[in-house]
């Protein structure tokens, strides 16, 4: 039998080309400068510090790891890849759905890319929304699916061009919306396009993927029936990471057991399963639903007043030279330059002033899309160093 050839130099064996698919943008080598001393950052998308109770969290920690079971410290040990019973029920009983239709997942991140991998195939198409999550964007094209935007507007995705389209022929096998404060736009789905959305899911065969990190956000009035409600073939996203602590890394999704239970096989394949300790502290913070209340209480008043500190500082330091919506909640304003600024050129410029943001190309499946806009958020500053980011925004616009 022949002998394999010896190689004569060095050989580099080639990564996958899923991999090439998500080779380093420009946008992602801008954002790394955010972290120079002296930048204030109105780029990531992070809760308030302020928010981010360690005590509270400290005394559910202490709880879980009490707990015993037969196997031992129950936080300690392996656990079920669906989730722990425990807070499978919590979320269960918040939409009104049996244990088998949760899934708990390691952020809702691994949520969408489960969910990329469970309802879409290699060349199936994935609709999102103009402009859309980047998160989003990247789980679709890690999964080889095919992502086609369609335009929104202030009431979230134009529901009657996708409507349009899918009578012309266009066939998805998901459609993904952040129905509520969407990133990174804060538009809002109105009430009616979400009950067309569902009805079209259930006409046309395809599923929706109603992400809902920001929808407890909301600053003020009554709550807007998700896109779930009004039926169709719909499968929905949660997080404690805007309501409790990102550094938790806990999500989950609800939907039809079919795809609970294929996704589950993915993420075995995975991870296994998410954290005993971070979903028995989840458990317990969310089962305390008086402190939980008065929590999101201090949270949405906190953001409530930041995004008006945003907004304002915005007309008074560039006046007419942005446009930027009033934000009902979420957090994240969306602007645009009305001279035409492209503010993926201007970025670098505004880096060496001291502020950063996220360019909106960062955000479009196109290239070139956006240009003129930019993702603000508001979250982390305070009011004084909001207004002096955009003092220095306004400093490095040309």
């Amino acid at each position: 039998m022949p002998r394999a050839p010896i190689p004569t130099g060095p050989a580099t064996p080639a990564l996958s080309r899923r991999v090439d698919a998500l080779a380093s943008s420009r946008i992602r080598e801008l954002l790394r400068l955010v972290d120079r001393p002296g930048v204030l950052s109105l780029a990531g998308g992070l809760p308030a510090p302020s928010t981010l109770d360690a005590e509270r969290v400290g005394d559910a920690a202490r709880l879980a790891l009490g707990r015993q079971g037969t196997l031992g410290p129950t936080a300690l040990q392996y656990g079920p890849t669906e989730g722990i019973d425990e807070l499978r029920a919590i979320v269960a009983e918040r939409h009104d759905v049996e244990l088998d239709h949760v899934l708990i997942t390691t952020g809702s991140q691994q949520a969408i890319d489960l969910l990329a991998r469970t309802l879409g195939d290699v060349d199936d198409t994935a609709v999102v929304e103009a402009p859309s999550y980047l998160g989003a964007l990247q789980s679709f094209t890690a999964a080889q699916v095919r992502v086609h935007a369609i335009d929104g507007d202030e009431d979230g995705l134009d529901v009657g061009a996708l409507e349009e389209e899918l009578s012309c022929g266009l066939a998805p096998s998901l459609v993904y919306v952040v129905a509520n404060f969407h990133n990174p736009t804060g538009s809002v789905l109105r009430v009616e396009r979400r009950r067309r959305l569902a009805a079209l899911s259930a006409e046309y065969g395809f599923f929706v993927i109603e992400d809902d990190p920001y929808g407890e956000l909301r600053f003020d009035g009554d709550a807007v029936p998700c896109v779930a409600t009004f039926g169709g073939h719909v499968v929905r996203l949660g997080s404690a990471s805007k309501i409790l602590a990102p550094g938790l890394r806990i999500g989950w999704m609800v939907g039809p057991p079919a795809v609970i239970e294929a996704a589950t096989r993915l993420k075995q394949a995975a991870d296994l399963h998410t954290p005993s300790l971070n979903q028995l502290i989840v458990a317990t913070l969310l089962r305390d639903t008086e402190r939980q209340a008065d929590h999101l209480d201090t949270v949405r008043e906190l953001y409530r007043r930041r995004a008006g500190a945003l907004h304002h500082a915005l007309q008074t330091h560039l006046g007419d030279r942005v446009t930027a919506h009033t934000p009902r909640g979420g957090m994240f304003v969306w602007a645009n330059a009305t001279d035409e600024t492209d503010t993926h050129d201007l970025f670098a410029h505004a880096i060496d002033h001291g502020v950063a943001y996220v360019p909106g190309t960062a955000f479009s499946v196109e290239d070139g899309r956006f240009r003129t806009a930019m993702r603000l958020s508001f979250a982390t500053l305070t009011p004084e160093k909001l207004n002096e980011a955009v003092r220095r925004l306004a400093a490095a616009w040309p």
